[in-house]
């Protein structure tokens, strides 16, 4: 057998990491006449003794076959393949691979449930650090009003473990059946109820950190009295760049006593963006507030979580507010006179818990549901002000249309978190690029409206082209200085969040004036 066949054997079976020895492939020039019998002999990583020898030699996976489930996240127009992925089942585990890694110089990526829309935790030819296996619920404390938990536990899962004791996990990222805390904690994931309740950085006490050069830190809330760099605080939302949570501990909510879920419909996007503005000047926090416009409405009625949602309109809102039992009456009564202020042509209140339960599922479960409208599907995550949802709603719009796309939106209205969805297909070369000069225009669009680039979804791969429109060189600078603290070597999740070449200090290095 060839020589290069060998290799392209051995590459598909093990990976590029395998080199397969030529010497052995050479027949001998002193008797032709013998048959040739090939020899193969494979260099396999490294990394993978080691890796096995703490995990088990199950959870190390090299075979490029079999990471190719690993290559994208929930944004499919990235694809990076890890060099192998390694699965801690536990924090002495996960302590003990960050090391091993940190011996090696090796660097890595951590991976929860894959569900970010940002490519942030792909792993370009870098290892990646799975932590699905640490989903173990540490404690509840009914008292204290706190659970702590391995990264690797489901959203929704903790909230029904809180739910005995009438307590939940207040943020609730539209993907809360499958992402995980940990993810959560790198992300600052949001969701519709964040309006009133905070992300996730409002909901973490304190955390266990293993940093990418094998120290352990607690990491714990600032007291009231205390003064200091706020090191949790600086750690949740930092996208995996600082090190990885062993657990974390959070706040869990009380159920509140009566929740009142409202559906306004309306003829025009822009007396749906009115009354948002419009209830929040009246005063009223409510629980979520959201936007539907109308070809998102039509992807989920089409689908199997149809909502029942009205399908003749523009927009639709979805209104929650929530409570004690005293008074909340008034706000149902205020939003529904907003709202018809606005230009509602119908307000409804959710009947009862499966009525409700209904009304959400379509809101939560619409980017599944654009899946029926093309085969790929690109999500943006910009945040205007509240007053500007009406004009660069209306601009988005023409963009989509300047570049025949289809742009349905979908998004967290009460706090101005835009998400653009754009449905494409990935094979078609001159739309994905349509897609692409889309979604740079619409970045630039939100930064100029005195947006900015992400809410809830993080830089990751996606926006990081972008973050020299929204920051200077010296502000990126300060971001690299305060990245390096944790991670001098930048092996924790290297070439995410931070634009490097756009630094000033890279910029004087290249003999680029800044």
């Amino acid at each position: 057998m060839r020589c290069h066949e060998l290799k392209r054997r051995a590459e598909r079976e093990f990976g590029p990491s395998c080199i397969v020895a030529r010497s052995a492939c050479q027949p001998s020039r002193a008797v032709p006449s013998r048959p040739f019998h090939s020899t193969r002999i494979l260099i396999v990583d490294p990394l993978i003794a080691p890796l096995g020898r703490i995990v088990g030699a199950k959870y190390v996976i090299a075979r490029p076959s079999e990471l190719i489930v690993y290559e994208n996240d929930g944004l499919p127009g990235y694809h990076k393949r890890p060099r192998l992925l390694v699965s801690p089942a536990n924090r002495d585990e996960a302590i003990a691979v960050v090391r091993a890694l940190a011996a090696a110089g090796a660097a890595f990526v951590a991976r929860g449930a894959g569900t970010g829309l940002s490519g942030g935790s792909l792993a370009d030819g870098i290892v990646m650090v799975g932590l699905q296996r640490m989903r173990r619920i540490i404690a509840i404390d009914e008292l204290a009003r706190t659970a702590t938990v391995e990264p690797g536990v489901v959203n929704a899962n903790l909230t029904r473990a809180a739910a005995p004791f009438g307590l939940h996990y207040a943020p609730d990222p539209s993907s809360q059946t499958a992402c995980t805390i940990g993810g959560n904690v790198a992300e600052n994931a949001g969701g519709p109820h964040c309006l009133k309740y905070g992300v996730t950085l409002n909901h973490v006490v304190a955390a266990t950190i293993v940093l990418p050069d094998g120290e352990v830190m607690r990491l714990e809330a600032p007291r009231d009295d205390e003064v200091g760099i706020d090191l949790l605080g600086t750690f949740v939302g930092s996208e995996g760049c600082f090190g990885i949570a062993v657990d974390v501990t959070v706040k869990l909510t009380q159920n509140p006593a009566r929740i009142c879920t409202m559906l306004a419909d309306f003829m025009t996007v822009d007396g749906a963006a009115e009354a948002v503005s419009a209830i929040i000047a009246a005063g009223i926090v409510p629980a979520a507030l959201e936007l539907i416009d109308a070809g998102t409405i039509a992807a989920v009625e089409a689908s199997i979580y149809a909502a029942g949602y009205p399908t003749d309109v523009a927009a639709a809102l979805i209104i929650e507010v929530d409570g004690p039992l005293a008074g909340l009456d008034d706000d149902v009564d205020a939003v529904d006179r907003i709202c018809r202020a606005a230009g509602a042509r119908t307000v409804r209140v959710a009947n009862d818990p499966a009525d409700r339960a209904r009304l959400w599922q379509g809101r939560k479960k619409a980017f599944g549901a654009m899946g029926r409208v093309a085969p790929n599907l690109c999500v943006q995550d910009a945040v205007v002000p509240r007053t500007k949802l009406a004009p660069v709603l209306r601009a988005i719009a023409a963009i989509g249309a300047r570049h025949r796309l289809h742009v349905c939106n979908v998004f967290h209205a009460g706090d101005g978190n835009l998400h653009p969805n754009i449905p494409y297909n990935a094979d078609d070369a001159d739309e994905s690029e349509r897609v692409h000069l889309a979604c740079d225009e619409i970045m630039a669009l939100c930064i100029a409206e005195g947006g900015t680039l992400t809410g809830e979804h993080g830089v990751g791969l996606d926006k990081l082209k972008y973050m020299d429109q929204l920051f200077t060189p010296d502000s990126l600078d300060a971001m690299c200085r305060l990245r390096d603290a944790f991670d001098p070597a930048r092996r924790a999740n290297p070439g995410k969040v931070v634009p490097v070449h756009r630094c000033r200090e890279w910029l004087a290095a290249s003999g680029v004036n800044a």
